[in-house]
């Protein structure tokens, strides 16, 4: 057997794998707290200065940075901290460990009331962080969605003037499209207050205030609205999952067709359901993803399910943009 077939089938320890938990929540911290952006640009910092100059506890910020070693994303010298060799990966990964760890630490951390099913009732059986998962998307939009989104907006071949984005989150998708298009207005619609909190100020700073609204709504279960009727253009982003299962999402989509008549295009992004891959090789995030929606009871479907329930929920595909991250991603561009 060869040396390297034999490391390719070498268990974790356990303590690679409790090192690793601690890690992800380092990793979330260090990004939210400026030290992977700092190690990022200048390869090494101190611990104990970086913590002084950020007003942060020093015992504590060394501890992070030494979770951060036992995964050598970083490697340290007491107080001295620089690049290790998977800082690259921790650093382009870093809005999805925080999605993880802070958006979603609620729900994981409850796993065991979660999975019980006398406790899986109502709409509030289990946690999540709207604003903290709102912060992490707007960077995950950023990184990993917006290159394939914007080669679709460019494809676009007709003038709008009036957006909606469902499940807008941070907003961040509505900003860059009002400042790619100056003459027009925004609509963001999403469920959770928090995540339109958080919006709000992020219009505000980008100067927009006056030209993007927002809408406390269900995109399961819109109600109707005269702004609704102005949209031209309508986008859904890492959202669509919760339309599912079938019937509903066959609902749903026949719902946005009526309340959102002058709609030309939709386009309509989500990651999907992995096929074929072992548990143990899923790439980041999808193993997180899937087993997150799972424990909070939403189905999520495969490509192949969406692409039977467009044609019976009233829309065209058009064209289909698959993505390598996250695994399985796509977006659907339909009219």
């Amino acid at each position: 057997m060869t040396a390297e077939l034999l490391e390719t089938q070498r268990l974790l320890s356990a303590a690679e794998i409790y090192n690793s938990t601690l890690a992800s929540w380092a990793i979330s911290a260090a990004w939210e707290l400026g030290a992977l952006d700092e190690l990022n640009e200048h390869g090494k910092l101190d611990a104990i200065e970086f913590a002084t100059r950020k007003n942060l506890d020093p015992a504590s910020t060394v501890g992070m940075f030494a979770a951060l070693a036992s995964v050598k994303a970083v490697h340290r010298d007491d107080t001295l901290v620089w690049v290790g060799p998977n800082f690259e990966e921790v650093e382009r990964y870093r809005s999805i460990f925080h999605w993880l760890a802070r958006g979603c630490s609620g729900l994981f951390t409850e796993m065991p009331s979660v999975l019980r099913n006398e406790n899986r009732h109502g709409e509030d059986f289990y946690q999540r962080d709207a604003g903290a998962i709102s912060f992490a998307c707007r960077e995950i939009n950023g990184r990993f969605w917006d290159p394939t989104f914007w080669q679709v907006m460019n494809g676009i071949d007709f003038e709008f003037t009036h957006v909606a984005d469902l499940g807008s989150g941070s907003a961040a998708r509505l900003i860059q499209i009002l400042g790619r298009f100056p003459g027009t207005t925004g609509l963001g619609i999403d469920i959770a207050q928090g995540a339109l909190d958080f919006a709000a100020g992020a219009v505000a700073e980008a100067g927009l205030s006056d030209r993007i609204s927002f809408a406390l709504d269900d995109a399961r279960n819109l109600t109707a609205k005269p702004e609704y009727e102005k949209v031209e253009l309508l986008t859904c982003f890492m959202m669509g999952h919760d339309f599912w299962p079938r019937e509903d999402c066959v609902r749903n989509l026949r719902n946005l067709r009526a309340l959102f008549p002058n709609v030309r295009k939709f386009l309509l992004g989500d990651a999907t359901r992995t096929v074929g891959i072992a548990d143990a090789d899923k790439p980041v995030f999808s193993l997180g993803f899937e087993v997150g929606h799972d424990m909070m009871a939403t189905y999520m479907p495969t490509i192949d399910e969406w692409l039977g329930v467009f044609g019976e929920g009233g829309w065209k595909l058009d064209k289909m943009h698959r993505m390598e991250v996250p695994a399985a991603s796509v977006i659907f561009e339909l009219s």
